[in-house]
């Protein structure tokens, strides 16, 4: 090959590599796994013997007092974080908002290609933690947990199953698809044992039920 073509063809490469990096720099990293992983079954099972039964309070409740969606980097706040995390091909514009991709979500198995029909599901609903003890925390723990990437708190799924699901534990409402209860309330413990909130006794016979055939 002349060198002039050589030379040619080495820059048109250089100039869509850097438009290749441009688009990730815009769009962000890749997405990758879902929910972190909760803890085993029978750490869950060794966690839930160990938290305190409790009968639920909700006087005073309200949920701006669990201030979320607070941003986590750059643009990206976590609905938006998390849409990122849990999809598919997603491409997000300079203020991070999903513009595509798609969204499987594990509660229903349904899949979504529009963000807007997407809900970021607290696993352990603010209003229960509030139940459970939150009630007690200070501003910035209620935030804190109002926000977790770090455990298996948040996940996006289909908005009306979100909503279905409200405020209720697991006494009263597990995932449609099966196959994903273990893993629920796998991560619902988890979530309540790290963040010592108390557990009914409804609640906690549901959990026993669900782990003994994990």
């Amino acid at each position: 090959m002349p060198k002039f073509y050589a030379r040619r063809r080495l820059g048109f490469l250089a100039a869509l590599t850097g438009l290749i990096a441009s688009a990730g720099l815009l769009n962000g990293p890749a997405a990758s796994a879902a929910l972190p992983t909760p803890v085993s079954a029978a750490t869950a099972r060794s966690y839930l013997s160990s938290l305190t039964v409790a009968t639920e309070n909700r006087t005073g409740y309200d949920r701006d007092l669990f201030p979320h969606w607070i941003t986590q980097s750059g643009s990206c706040n976590t609905r938006e974080t998390i849409l990122k995390r849990d999809g598919e091909n997603v491409v997000t514009n300079s203020s991070c908002a999903a513009t595509s991709g798609t969204w499987y979500s594990p509660y229903d198995g349904a899949t979504w290609s529009a963000s807007s029909d997407v809900d970021i599901d607290h696993v352990v609903p603010l209003a229960e933690a509030w139940d459970s003890g939150a009630g007690s925390w200070t501003t910035s723990r209620r935030q804190s947990f109002a926000n977790d990437l770090t455990r298996p708190q948040l996940i996006a799924v289909t908005d009306n199953v979100n909503q279905s699901k409200g405020d209720q534990d697991p006494a009263t409402w597990m995932p449609s698809r099966s196959a994903y209860r273990c893993t629920y309330v796998r991560a619902w413990v988890q979530v309540k044992y790290y963040y010592d909130l108390s557990v009914d006794s409804a609640e906690k016979s549901a959990l026993q039920g669900y782990l003994a055939n994990c």
